[in-house]
């Protein structure tokens, strides 16, 4: 009877330590844009930054990445179905948000197209779609991570020209005001892309020849990350999180 008691004693402590670990685990939810989104293998090699990010944890945090394609700070709440049902992208993560857990927010290549109704934002109206995501994040026990958006690989005289218009600055802007951390990615990959220059730059972008199998006619996407840009990109974002010393730097495995 003792060696029973022994066993169960050693099943219920197993049992309670891995309910514990399963506990301590934190969620990174991304949310944003085609930049960061997974993509299908028939778009292979178009990669969202968030499918390397994800890659950069060890088991005590999950990355779920909820970028969507051709979303911006609008319509990531206020969507459309296909058969024209309302569809908001943001309320599951809300319901599932949990104290600890991130909400890495991203937006901007969108909102700016303001000639789209169902996406394009005011300035103004940007502003406020950050800072509700903020609120809504802390609401739950969260911490928001605001991240600018990345810059397109368009150059002038061989000077990468920003694209974004006022957006990051807004960006920039909600962080100090609702002291919110923030990692400059278009600062970050303005760099990044600088320093391959013209031509080597287009290594971290969709830049595919004619005859791929997903790309007969080949393409040239100056927006839309390749997977060795993808891996970069999210290298940057690695080092955004421990510019900012959170927590979640000791759980990160690239070094």
């Amino acid at each position: 009877m003792k060696k029973i008691g022994t066993l169960i004693s050693g099943c219920v402590m197993i049992i309670f330590l891995l309910a514990l670990q399963r506990e301590q685990v934190r969620t990174i939810y991304i949310i944003g844009d085609s930049t960061a989104a997974d993509k299908d293998s028939h778009t292979f090699p178009e990669t969202g930054w968030g499918m390397a990010f994800a890659k950069m944890f060890n088991q005590q945090v999950k990355v779920d990445n909820r970028a969507l394609n051709g979303r911006s700070s609008k319509s990531f709440k206020h969507d459309v179905g296909k058969d024209g049902s309302a569809v908001n992208h943001w309320k599951p993560i809300f319901e599932n948000l949990r104290l600890g857990d991130y909400v890495f927010i991203q937006f901007g290549h969108n909102d700016e197209k303001i000639h789209k109704p169902a996406v394009g934002t005011s300035l103004e109206e940007f502003e406020q779609n950050l800072i509700f995501y903020i609120n809504q994040t802390r609401e739950k026990g969260g911490t928001p991570i605001l991240l600018t958006p990345i810059v397109r690989r368009k150059f002038e005289n061989d000077v990468l020209v920003k694209t974004h218009g006022a957006y990051p600055a807004i960006i920039r802007r909600v962080a100090r005001d609702m002291q919110t951390p923030l990692i400059d990615m278009e600062d970050k990959t303005t760099k990044l892309v600088m320093s391959y220059g013209v031509e080597d730059s287009k290594k971290l972008f969709l830049h595919v020849n004619s005859g791929e199998k997903n790309y007969p006619q080949g393409k040239k996407d100056d927006t839309h990350l390749n997977t060795f840009g993808a891996k970069e990109v999210a290298r940057l974002v690695a080092e955004g999180i421990r510019d900012l010393q959170l927590p979640i730097q000791d759980n990160l495995i690239l070094k």
